[in-house]
């Protein structure tokens, strides 16, 4: 089976609903990532989700859009918030994929409510970003974020811009957060009205590390088995009109992708409960 599409809010792209999280690509060897291409390619997936913050991700797939870019669905971000620095950001990640225009730009990790106000306001990253997209060096603009309170956050900010695409963590533990849920769910509701794409993150987050020893690039523990990735994978991709952002760890893609695939119904109540007492699943935000 291949994995479903699904179109990108406004945009009209069919992506894969499983979208590449470029993260995995921050400290790997271009050898790694050139394989990391090929699983992609294998499984059709034609979304690149990267970011000038993830070390040289940016590096490692400029020469797969030489030869691919019509192949993909190409988005990164900036974490800057004032117009000027963002600008030369997205002037240096154009540069480092050697690429003329990015379908979409997003403003990364917007949480803190002073950066906030500063990104959204005459001379922030959002004058930069609607300048960018006049002038064609982007198509579409996005926002990002973590935590507890970034459900409600970016409702705010879509009130503040009419972004296209919207990316915060969506797993089984921390749905059962009362106040994230009513806010995500609410967000989703604003999102479908306006066909704004809704990206989500964390799905096979197992736990923080807390001290342990990492065994994957990933900045929380993930999920390791296949059986417990295919719960996980299936509890996400089995709400419709939502995407999925692989974990930042090229080990792990091959396991979540070949999960997508498999995908049938989603996982009942009494199976996510039973992986969270098997596996130990604990919310990574606090």
């Amino acid at each position: 089976m291949a994995i479903p599409t699904l179109t990108f809010g406004r945009t009209g792209h069919e992506s894969t609903r499983v979208l590449f999280g470029g993260a995995a690509l921050g400290s790997v060897t271009q050898d790694v990532a050139d394989r990391t291409l090929e699983v992609l390619l294998h499984h059709g997936v034609n979304h690149l989700d990267l970011a000038a913050s993830y070390g040289d991700a940016e590096l490692r797939v400029r020469p797969w859009l030489r030869d691919h870019r019509d192949d993909f669905f190409l988005a990164t971000k900036t974490g800057l918030r004032t117009a000027p620095e963002a600008r030369e950001e997205l002037y240096r990640s154009l540069d480092r994929m050697g690429v003329a225009h990015v379908d979409l730009w997003q403003l990364h990790s917007l949480a803190d409510p002073i950066e906030w106000d500063i990104a959204l306001s005459p001379g922030g990253v959002i004058e930069a970003a609607v300048e960018a997209r006049d002038q064609g060096l982007i198509r579409w603009i996005g926002i990002t974020g973590h935590g507890v309170q970034i459900a409600a956050n970016i409702r705010r900010s879509l009130d503040r811009f009419d972004f296209n695409s919207v990316l915060l963590p969506y797993n089984y533990v921390t749905m059962q957060l009362p106040y994230y849920a009513e806010n995500f769910e609410a967000l989703v509701e604003t999102c479908q009205q306006r066909q704004v794409a809704v990206q989500t993150i964390k799905s096979i987050a197992l736990r923080p590390w807390l001290g342990r020893p990492h065994s994957h690039s990933t900045w929380y523990e993930p999920l390791e088995r296949q059986e417990d990735i295919d719960l996980a994978v299936w509890w996400v991709l089995g709400r419709p009109g939502i995407f999925l952002n692989s974990a930042g760890d090229v080990e792990l893609l091959p396991k979540v992708l070949d999960a997508a695939e498999r995908l049938e119904s989603r996982p009942s109540e009494a199976e996510m409960q039973a992986l969270v007492e098997r596996a130990g699943l604990n919310p990574i935000f606090v």
